[in-house]
């Protein structure tokens, strides 16, 4: 039996910011969030998270998420003060108690499952993750024998120069045996330069400790500033892109685009320089993506191909061409081989198949339906000041150049509007609307003289 602790009390000072460090977003998630996704394989039987500095905030953020207990550590006093709010929490408690840190975001599941797994399997008491580091200046060093059994931990400014030669370090991610703990969590002492209780002291209080060592060292990078949040971006990033490329998508410029973990794409996908995608983007076979594009929550059929755009929230069809410079806002859905072109804005509407809005307009609150062609400087007036209204245009209609169409407004199949047209009255299909002002022309005239001042 496993619980899950994550100790996510800190005030997070170094980030500068009025949102709690453990909610600091990190490629769609909160750090917090990602710390306890590493541990959802192990299916553990509790998951605590030990809150302090802005306890309600996170409470709140994280309450969604479902079966999870808040324990709260007030005042901070150290990792080992923190654990010890469990004692009551976790009193007649038996199994395995996994401490995390929810500023370390970049744990993979599969090491977490080792740590795990490998602890049942020795007999420990206590099993810590560790990490060799080209520098490991300002890590506790842990010292063991090579069956992995440690016999000591000493802090950086505590080491002797053959001590501090040694480059494994202390990652902070422990398996307990929780009753074993729990004998000893009283005894801890805030007898050292910080005056706090570390859970680091208990490794050494316990009679069975071992460790095991993380293969890549990144992934127990901490998040204590902007900067190390930055790299933190930078590997997870890494990954997602060696993933995707793995599975047949083409960057053409990697390190010029990001992705989210919930996106998905299928094969020979491109994606030019510049591109970002967020939140949950499904990438159909055969798209070109970018470059300079942005789409969140995207869904794109096969063929697709998006240059210089913003797309959020729209369902596109196949064999669609949209950009440069357009922008589809929620609510959208484009059918099959439509064409979206310069400066088009589309928000709320059903574009149908074959469709063509190629320049310069606004369709808000439209539905259209099959090979319609909208012209140039098109614009649905959906907004009366109050409310929104619906535009209706029937199959294989023409809206010619500049018209403004009036909702709430229908016009049927196979209409005809002139070009400069102001509507706002419904058109029976087959008709050719016309709604401009009647034109005067003034023979011989020209314009006055300008006065020096």
């Amino acid at each position: 039996m496993l619980a899950v602790a994550v100790l996510a009390a800190g005030k997070g000072t170094r980030m500068r910011s009025a949102l709690p460090k453990v909610l600091q977003p990190l490629a769609g998630s909160t750090l917090v969030e990602r710390v306890l996704a590493s541990a959802q394989t192990l299916t553990p039987k509790r998951r605590l998270l030990i809150v302090g500095h802005q306890a309600e905030r996170v409470e709140e953020q994280l309450s969604p998420l479902g079966g999870l207990e808040f324990v709260l550590q007030q005042p901070q006093n150290g990792t080992g003060h923190a654990v010890q709010q469990l004692l009551p929490v976790l009193d007649g408690f038996q199994g395995e108690l996994l401490v995390l840190n929810g500023d370390v975001p970049l744990l993979r599941t599969q090491t977490v499952e080792v740590l795990v797994n490998g602890h049942r399997q020795s007999g420990a008491d206590v099993t810590l993750l560790t990490a060799r580091l080209a520098d490991p200046s300002g890590y506790g060093r842990v010292f063991s024998d090579n069956q992995g059994r440690v016999s000591s931990i000493v802090e950086d400014r505590d080491c002797n120069e053959d001590q501090r030669r040694n480059n494994l370090t202390n990652a902070g991610i422990y398996c307990f045996n929780w009753a074993a703990l729990a004998k000893v969590l009283p005894s801890l002492s805030n007898d050292n330069d910080q005056g706090e209780l570390y859970l680091t002291d208990t490794v050494t209080m316990l009679p069975l400790a071992r460790h095991v060592e993380v293969a890549d060292p990144d992934e127990v990078n901490g998040v204590n500033n902007r900067k190390q949040l930055a790299q933190c971006e930078g590997v997870l990033q890494q990954r997602l892109r060696d993933h995707w490329m793995a599975e047949g998508v083409t960057f053409v410029d990697p390190d010029s685009c990001t992705l989210s973990e919930e996106c998905q794409f299928g094969r020979d996908v491109v994606i030019e320089p510049q591109t970002h995608l967020r939140g949950r983007c499904h990438i159909g076979d055969g798209c070109k993506l970018g470059p300079a594009s942005l789409l969140t929550n995207a869904y794109l059929e096969q063929g697709v191909c998006v240059l210089h755009s913003v797309i959020n929230d729209v369902k596109v069809g196949k064999q669609v061409k949209i950009g440069p410079f357009a922008h589809l806002r929620p609510g959208t859905h484009i059918a099959d081989n439509c064409r979206i072109g310069n400066f088009v804005e589309l928000k709320k509407s059903h574009i149908g198949e074959g469709s063509k809005i190629n320049h310069l307009s606004y369709i808000g609150d439209a539905e259209l339906g099959r090979d319609v062609n909208v012209g140039a400087g098109t614009i649905t007036a959906n907004y009366d000041g109050v409310m929104k209204h619906r535009t209706l245009i029937g199959d294989q209609s023409s809206i010619g150049a500049n018209s403004v169409l009036v909702a709430p407004i229908v016009l049927g199949t196979k209409v005809t509007v002139g070009a400069g047209s102001t509507l706002t009255k419904d058109v029976q299909s087959g008709a050719l609307a016309l709604g401009r002002a009647k034109q005067l022309i003034k023979q011989g005239w020209s314009m006055p003289e300008k006065t020096q001042d």
